[in-house]
């Protein structure tokens, strides 16, 4: 299976995909939860989404 987002950086990903509000939105309530889901919607690997919350949640 290929990633449509393949090659671009999780903001490029946001843009392209139209969930930067989503996002922002989430990161603004610390609702980590949709965080994750937004970031797997963007098709990042496991550890790539634990990394991203990490650094958010710090």
């Amino acid at each position: 299976m290929t990633c449509k987002y393949a090659g671009l950086t999780i903001n490029e990903r946001l843009f392209a995909s139209g969930l930067m509000p989503a996002f922002d939105e989430a990161i603004s309530r610390k609702d980590w939860a949709k965080v994750k889901e937004v970031l797997e919607t963007l098709e990042l690997g496991r550890e790539d989404v634990k990394a991203v919350l990490k650094l958010l949640a710090e």
